[in-house]
């Protein structure tokens, strides 16, 4: 029995199978902390992504209890009027959403996402920390006016900070959670849209948090408390993080950047300006399409032929139209493809879309700003409660939680029958109705604060939950227009450009964080440039005083106008013209 056994059991392992191997490694290309095809039972996965979620839920809390509540700090403590608090929050914030380009950069070019994150949460960390320490400096500084402009150094100093790590943050973590599922898996792909929903609920929840619990504290016990929680919060996160790293799934880098890409092309245009085009577009240079690889190759179009030119190949004879059949320059700045060119085409023809974003988020900037700066001029008392003006924020919170399933269980199966679409509603029309009920939040803002003014002139106060509404109109705008967006970027930029994308629409959150502050300054030049003690403008530090409503019906008007010109410029979009050539 035993030399029968001996027989039948083999003298070595036995090399797995091509499909063993299948079901032991993943089969998306990811690769384990050691650079080797990653195993599917130890890497990946919920076990990864329960430590960036984790992360995710730290920055959150970080973040909101930050951007909550920092007008007050501005006003409270560094004593700014209320337009220089309004304008450099919305400054900051739009920051927050710009430096997302220099995250997704060095993740596709340099870093890896894993390292970015770990650079940029490190930096984000010393940023909270920044921030803690200024709450405490008027008990270690003496000197009022050394004291002051040393203080203010030191938040901003820290609130910078900040903004440059979520740079590395916001267009990472989701990436990187996706990347812990093997899409070639189908249970595993599944599972994967689970993730972008709990990834989701982990920022609200963050943001539920701060706008309750940590804005609370910062108002009534101290802000160094407020900070010093998410600080610890934010370095807990980095710790488990980075704990993680054998547990992570990594996409190998593949060397060049979207972003040197476009630059690419727009150079090589640039340099072959003086070349003609071609009257037939099949000349222009194309790689040919690999039997082995499922390539997206984009059709020529006869939109922004200027940078045509750099797909031309130069002959001696400067002849474009024998250019193609010649051989290419092995320099990417001289000769780019057409289907490298088509992707610069592409972001030019979603930029019109992009831009109609921009007065959206001009317009959920106001949360911020000044809606908390109106609600601190309003009674926050709430039966026995005083309720921290930051605090309404959480109706946007709770307004998103509550619109994302009925968005999916109600809105889209109406929706489907009646326009016949998968989708329900399709991605500009669902952008549209996001831009539509900005505007009605902004008209609502106003007419609250013309109420509010008429009662205070005949010393009434008026409740601070009057503003509610409007967060909550402003939450589901952010349903619609926000998560739209990000859906709207993803679907529609070519195949080799998906993180560029998702940096570009938050771009959009960055330019109207910077068109509100730009706007802040403007109306406070021009609504007090005489000078007039009668005529101290829009927004002065006594509200009573001014005409926060005007401002209002200025984003509002202004609101109306670009929705105009949306429905207008969705009318005229085509979609994307990607056609798959297997081998072909």
């Amino acid at each position: 029995m035993d030399a029968e056994a001996d027989e039948e059991r083999p003298l070595i392992h036995r090399l797995p199978s091509q499909d063993e191997e299948g079901s032991l490694y993943t089969s998306d290309g990811t690769v384990d902390i050691n650079n080797e095809p990653a195993l599917k039972q130890t890497t990946g996965n919920w076990r990864a992504c329960f430590l960036i979620l984790g992360t995710e839920f730290a920055e959150c809390l970080a973040f909101f209890a930050v951007a909550k509540n920092l007008v007050t700090y501005i006003t409270g403590e560094l004593r700014e009027s209320n337009v220089d608090a309004a304008r450099n929050v919305s400054t900051w914030i739009g920051t927050c959403f710009f430096t997302p380009l220099i995250g997704a950069f060095s993740a596709d070019a340099y870093c890896g996402r894993y390292w970015t994150l770990v650079i940029f949460l490190s930096v984000y960390s010393v940023g909270m920390l920044t921030l803690t320490v200024s709450a405490s400096l008027p008990l270690l500084i003496t000197g009022s006016q050394h004291s002051s402009s040393t203080r203010s150094a030191v938040v901003y100093l820290g609130l910078y900070l900040v903004a440059l790590g979520e740079g590395g943050i916001k267009p990472c973590t989701s990436a990187l959670g996706a990347e812990q599922f093997d899409a070639a898996d189908p249970v595993e792909r599944v599972t994967k849209s689970s993730f972008f929903n709990w990834y989701y609920f982990s920022i609200n929840i963050g943001s539920l948090l701060s706008g309750t619990v940590l804005v609370w504290a910062q108002d009534n016990v101290g802000w160094g408390v407020g900070f010093v929680v998410p600080t610890v919060s934010m370095v807990c996160g980095l710790a488990a993080f980075a704990a993680g790293r054998r547990l992570y799934r990594y996409k190998k880098l593949r060397g060049s950047s979207p972003l040197t890409r476009v630059a690419q092309v727009v150079v090589a245009a640039v340099r072959n300006c003086s070349l003609g085009l071609p009257d037939d577009c099949s000349a222009l240079y194309e790689l040919p399409s690999s039997p082995a690889e499922h390539d997206c190759k984009i059709k020529p179009t006869r939109r922004f032929r200027f940078f045509d030119k750099a797909a031309i190949v130069a002959t001696p004879t400067g002849d474009g139209e024998k250019g193609a059949a010649a051989v290419a320059p092995t320099s990417p700045w001289r000769l780019c493809t057409v289907s490298q060119v088509e992707e610069l085409k592409k972001l030019l023809q979603m930029f019109p879309v992009w831009a109609s974003m921009v007065l959206f988020f001009a317009a959920t900037a106001q949360m911020s700003s000044t809606l908390i700066e109106q609600g601190a001029a309003m009674d926050n008392r709430v039966g026995s409660l005083v309720v921290p003006p930051a605090s309404l924020a959480t109706f946007d919170v709770i307004s998103v939680m509550v619109c994302i399933p009925l968005y999916d269980t109600v809105l889209m199966p109406l929706a489907r029958r009646v326009t016949g679409k998968h989708r329900g509603l399709s991605q500009l029309q669902r952008l549209g109705v996001g831009l539509a009920l900005s505007v009605l939040a902004m008209v609502y803002a106003a007419l609250v604060e013309s109420r509010r003014l008429a009662l205070a002139r005949a010393a009434t106060p008026m409740s601070i939950l009057w503003q509610a509404p409007a967060f909550a109109v402003l939450g589901a705008g952010e349903v619609f227009t926000a998560i739209g967006l990000l859906e709207f970027f993803y679907d529609q930029s070519p195949d080799g450009m998906k993180s560029l994308g998702n940096a570009i629409a938050q771009l959009a959150v960055a330019a109207g964080n910077y068109l509100n502050s730009a706007m802040l300054a403007a109306v406070a030049a021009a609504t007090t440039a005489r000078g007039d003690e009668d005529n101290p403008g829009w927004i002065p530090e006594d509200l009573n005083q001014g005409h926060l409503d005007y401002y209002f019906w200025m984003m509002a008007s202004l609101g109306g106008v670009n929705l105009l010109h949306f429905l207008h410029l969705s009318v005229r979009y085509r979609g994307s013209n990607c056609d798959y050539n297997p081998g072909s």
